[in-house]
């Protein structure tokens, strides 16, 4: 099964309330939650991090949801699952780049157990809403640019770099240690009056608009050339590829104009087509070209 199979299924269980954008917002408590899990082997492969590299993304990847929904990242728990050959300066160089990925935020627990083989890492974060609107992939408005902060399809680049051995440092830092937009995130959610979509580009660019147009029942419009992207970079990363962690939102053309970010399309009606990229048209998500971090 797939993700979004799996997500149904779960939905059809417990209700769809909470289910559809990577923060769960409990309005009444002024907060929203995600939780993320790395599992080694399909996440990542141990020989490829440090231990401060790992702790410092496993908490960045969970930041970023909360970036994405508007929210000030608050609170972080985080649970490990180690082979009983850990050592203890694994633990502290780990925790030490969490320490470097808080984005303001604080450790405040979490669980550690034994594993067979691999590590497994779960880290829930928390995000405070006071003084901020709340993003929802539902609420990309006709009429409403869609803009991005940061360079796209560079994760992808440095990963296949990784695999095939190669020396682009710059372009590996970009997979093993992302930078997050929080100050694009806090002027967005500070500064708009209306409802607005926003999502991180984790799965990939063109993952994170599709889904944007489909729970807002709009097309997206986008123009490739205006996509910020490193000249190396294929247009297949720029689109497909995941792990950039950079943000896209959909929010009105005049605060778009103030927020420092590039304005690379429209969301329009729906007219049939979800996504619509210059000439090239996806009516469904499985048309994506869709990024998998191990075969």
């Amino acid at each position: 099964m797939k993700e979004q199979d799996f997500l149904k299924s779960i939905s059809n269980v417990i209700g769809n309330d909470y289910i559809g954008d990577d923060c769960a917002y409990l309005k009444d408590l002024g907060i929203v939650v995600t939780q993320d899990s790395l599992i080694e082997g399909i996440h990542f492969k141990r020989e490829w991090y440090t231990p401060w590299q790992l702790g410092y993304k496993s908490i960045a990847v969970n930041i970023s949801d909360i970036l994405a929904s508007g929210a000030k990242p608050s609170y972080v728990t985080v649970a490990l699952s180690l082979p009983k050959n850990t050592t203890s300066k694994f633990i502290e160089e780990f925790y030490n780049g969490a320490q470097n990925a808080l984005y303001g935020a604080k450790i405040v627990g979490g669980d550690v157990t034994g594993s067979a083989n691999d590590i497994v890492i779960s880290v829930m974060a928390i995000g405070v809403t006071n003084g901020r609107r709340i993003s929802s992939r539902k609420d990309a408005k006709i009429g409403y640019a869609i803009v991005v902060k940061g360079n796209h399809g560079s994760s992808a680049s440095g990963l296949n770099e990784l695999i095939n051995n190669g020396k682009n440092y710059e372009l590996i830092k970009t997979h093993i240690m992302p930078e997050l937009e929080q100050k694009f995130s806090e002027f967005i959610s500070q500064n708009i009056n209306d409802d607005y979509a926003m999502m991180d580009t984790s799965d990939g660019l063109a993952d994170a608009l599709y889904k944007i147009a489909e729970a807002s029942n709009t097309t997206l419009d986008i123009d490739y050339a205006k996509i910020p992207h490193l000249d190396c970079v294929t247009k297949e990363q720029v689109l497909f590829g995941g792990e950039d962690y950079k943000l896209v939102a959909a929010i009105p053309y005049e605060l778009a104009a103030k927020s420092n970010g590039t304005i690379i399309g429209s969301v329009k009606e729906f007219n049939g087509i979800r996504l619509k990229i210059n000439n090239d048209e996806y009516k469904t998500y499985d048309e994506l070209n869709l990024y998998n971090h191990f075969e």
